[in-house]
């Protein structure tokens, strides 16, 4: 009924043998589960109260990763991992509201022109890490592609990158963008931090609603599997949700630990296939990750000098609407100070829109032009 994703998992081989049989693989597997969502909780809560942007996804993911490489062995079924993709593109959809879409269309060409320079700098970034040949394939450039994370993480993988490494370079991204646009406020333009919103993790549900909301997601991803759309299981649930809550046919009131489930079940998906092998990779290529964010950050600061100084706009709202990702740590920063929110969410969700849009096509284009090289290796 569904398209199988394509990340599977790698049998352990000498190198990727873990620990001696009988830490954690003989155990029943009720008892491993039991095992990786207590500590994914654990982890993810310790993140949450700390602020690190991704805490519900980067949470079950480095959790899975640790017991993964310590001999765990379980797999995520491919059904609520669709169910994850349904809902991410839900998550999408509901930051695409039309005062922001109009600030779009108003301002189109200034915004154009800023999200084509990022995304043209982060695509050669990305091509620069695979010439080198320090990742295969397509895997840098989705990797250091300047959108939504957790899209970006589902898109690669279906189309052939290896999501484990592009999830280690996106997530790695936000975090140093989030931090970097919450030190910049706080000491460049002396804001004070306000506190985050508690979050409210069961509330009141129109449950109606809700259901009609998973309804149309689920029955679109359903269909972007059996038609194997690329990324289908995450791209139709976000155009059809997107149209009826425009159109006032439902609303996209998703409870937080619906989400939290979904981010979980990606974060697993994706964890759970490391090995140690991977893991040394990513290590070993953090540098070059590293440089290649420090990089688009200061491309994205310079751009936000250019809007101050030739529009006018203020220096913290500039530099925050060009900030390379992290729409929601962004926005949470952008609330808690005297800047132009309609600017800035106007300006990330369109840099978001077209990543989205044309992602897939960059990274092909960008893969053709390093494929005799990664072949080398």
């Amino acid at each position: 009924m569904a398209q199988e994703p394509q990340i599977v998992a790698t049998p352990a081989s000498p190198t990727d043998a873990g620990p001696p049989p009988g830490l954690l693989t003989p155990l029943p597997t009720p008892l491993r589960w039991t095992i990786l969502l207590s500590v994914s909780l654990a982890v993810s809560a310790a993140l949450h109260f700390a602020m690190l942007p991704g805490a519900l996804l980067i949470g079950p993911m480095a959790s899975a990763i640790l017991l993964a490489t310590n001999g765990v062995r379980l797999s995520v079924h491919r059904y609520p991992y669709i169910f994850a993709h349904s809902l991410l593109g839900c998550i999408i959809a509901r930051s695409l509201d039309v005062e922001t879409l109009k600030a779009v269309a108003l301002d189109w060409p200034i915004f154009l022109a800023i999200v084509v320079a990022v995304i043209s700098m982060s695509s050669f970034m990305g091509y620069l890490i695979a010439r080198a040949g320090i990742l295969p394939g397509t895997t840098a450039i989705w990797g250091t592609s300047a959108g939504a994370a957790s899209a970006m993480v589902v898109m690669a993988e279906s189309h052939g990158a290896d999501a484990r490494l592009v999830a280690f370079m996106q997530y790695l991204r936000v975090v140093f963008v989030a931090t970097g646009a919450a030190m910049m406020a706080a000491f460049l333009f002396d804001v004070e931090s306000g506190a985050r919103p508690a979050t409210v993790w069961f509330p009141t549900l129109d449950w109606r609603d809700l259901g009609l909301t998973l309804i149309v997601a689920v029955t679109a991803a359903s269909i972007g599997a059996r038609l194997k759309i690329p990324a289908g299981t995450m791209l139709l649930p976000l155009a059809a949700t997107t149209a009826l809550h425009m159109m006032g046919y439902i609303s996209l009131n998703l409870p937080p630990w619906l989400l939290a489930l979904a981010y979980g079940v990606i974060g697993w998906r994706i964890g759970l296939t490391f090995t140690r092998r991977i893991l040394r990779h990513a290590t070993s290529a953090l540098p070059q990750i590293v440089g290649s964010v420090l990089a688009l950050m200061s491309l994205c600061g310079c751009l936000a000098a250019l809007l101050w100084a030739f529009m006018g706009i203020d220096p913290l709202t500039a530099y925050l609407a060009t900030s390379p990702g992290g729409l929601d740590s962004i926005a949470i920063i952008a609330a808690n100070t005297d800047v132009d929110m309609s600017f800035i969410m106007a300006l990330q969700t369109m840099r978001l829109i077209v990543v989205i849009l044309i992602g897939p096509q960059i990274a092909n284009f960008m893969a053709s032009r390093v494929k005799p090289k990664d072949q080398r290796g």
